[in-house]
């Protein structure tokens, strides 16, 4: 059973994560940041990882708190879906077009968490949403899920575009990586014996 169930609170956030990754791409996230959602709703529609999430934060502040909390979670929850990863294909990579924008992600579900962000969003806003959470989302994400993850934007003039292909290309990616491996299914994918 590759499901997990994460609840995570503190005194900014309170979250309750739900994925499967064998799933098709259902999703209900609500978080209460509008952006946000549409991004984590692309994230499992893509990765086609079953994801309901719900977060309670200190929106009164900013949206922060609960982004970057939210990526913790998902990262958490991610490590306990995965087990010792016996019979995945642990990499995963994909260059995705959306309009303008062109971005590419390459990851390995090491253990080793390690993000490349070469993705620059040319406005400080995207709606009431700082674009600058963007980078935050996947710096907690791979870290909490221990995903080395490298991403480049090749190509954008729209920050939602170049935004939305980066999480449809992460997700991609991570669709990919989280795969059993039918010539490999018994096996740990390291020559280490472990992940």
């Amino acid at each position: 059973m590759r499901r997990a169930q994460i609840s995570r609170q503190t005194a900014e956030t309170a979250i309750s994560v739900e994925i499967n990754l064998d799933g098709t791409g259902v999703y209900d996230n609500k978080t209460g940041v509008g952006f946000f959602d549409h991004m984590l709703d692309q994230l499992s529609r893509h990765s086609l990882i079953d994801m309901t999430v719900r977060c309670d934060g200190d929106l009164h502040i900013d949206d922060h708190h609960t982004v970057e909390d939210v990526g913790i979670a998902l990262g958490q929850a991610l490590i306990q879906a995965l087990g010792d990863k016996r019979g995945i294909r642990r990499y995963g990579d994909c260059l995705l077009a959306m309009d303008d924008a062109l971005v590419r992600t390459a990851l390995d579900l090491s253990g080793r968490p390690y993000l490349v962000w070469n993705l620059d969003l040319p406005t400080q806003k995207i709606g009431t949403f700082d674009c600058e959470l963007v980078r935050e989302f996947f710096q907690a994400f791979s870290t909490h899920g221990g995903i080395t993850l490298h991403v480049d934007a090749l190509h954008g003039i729209n920050s939602h575009h170049i935004a939305e292909a980066a999480f449809k290309s992460v997700a991609r990616a991570m669709r990919e990586a989280v795969e059993p491996d039918p010539r490999k299914s018994d096996a740990i994918p390291s020559t280490k014996g472990m992940l």
